[in-house]
């Protein structure tokens, strides 16, 4: 089966398997997504919704994330791990968006990725995500993914992002990319995968 046939295939599974996909990480707007995304490195987005609504209680902006000493972020934020690092990202990131953007988040890749504690994955789910501009990030379930259903080399997640954008249409990336995390986390496990009873597995 060609890729292009794969593709086909995979997105018809996934249109009905998940008509409708939220975003699993709990935000009011494009600032509360991004600390949730930050958050969310080496961190389950279940773990994240426990800890952001203290958070955003406490600082739900910018500006008033920008008044809170790194270190009571760091205790509130500790479940979700690397509180060192994402408490002084988070605060560094709110104080750059108050001081150089007016307070509001920047919508295009090459800003965000300037911002402390955001890598191209996380940009590229706040334009997504929050912006609504086409992109595909791409977690370690899509890499894992990808790589099974043998459409990219699986070499590392710059490439798998590559091929993913090639294979896939792009009108259908901001929704796919959604799917397939949710697909992985159900459907087709790291370990204990029986592929005969995997609704893609089993057809490719």
């Amino acid at each position: 089966m060609r890729k292009k046939e794969k593709a086909a295939l995979i997105m018809d599974v996934l249109n009905k398997l998940y008509p409708e996909v939220p975003i699993p990480l709990e935000h009011s707007d494009a600032y509360t997504l991004l600390v949730a995304v930050v958050l969310s490195a080496q961190c389950t987005d279940a773990r994240v919704n426990t800890v952001t609504p203290g958070l955003f209680d406490l600082a739900g902006t910018p500006e008033e994330m920008a008044q809170v000493p790194v270190e009571t972020i760091k205790e509130i934020i500790r479940p979700c791990g690397l509180s060192n690092n994402k408490s002084k990202a988070i605060s560094n990131l709110s104080k750059i968006i108050v001081r150089e953007y007016g307070g509001k988040v920047p919508d295009n890749m090459d800003e965000l990725e300037k911002l402390p504690g955001v890598g191209h994955k996380t940009a590229s789910v706040v334009v997504s995500q929050a912006f609504g501009q086409n992109a595909f990030p791409v977690d370690t379930h899509i890499h894992r993914l990808m790589t099974r259903w043998g459409l990219t080399s699986g070499k590392n997640v710059i490439q798998t992002e590559k091929d993913a954008k090639k294979i896939f249409p792009e009108e259908s990336w901001n929704r796919l990319h959604l799917q397939i995390i949710y697909f992985g986390r159900e459907y087709c496990p790291a370990r204990g995968h029986d592929p005969m009873n995997c609704p893609i597995c089993s057809q490719l």
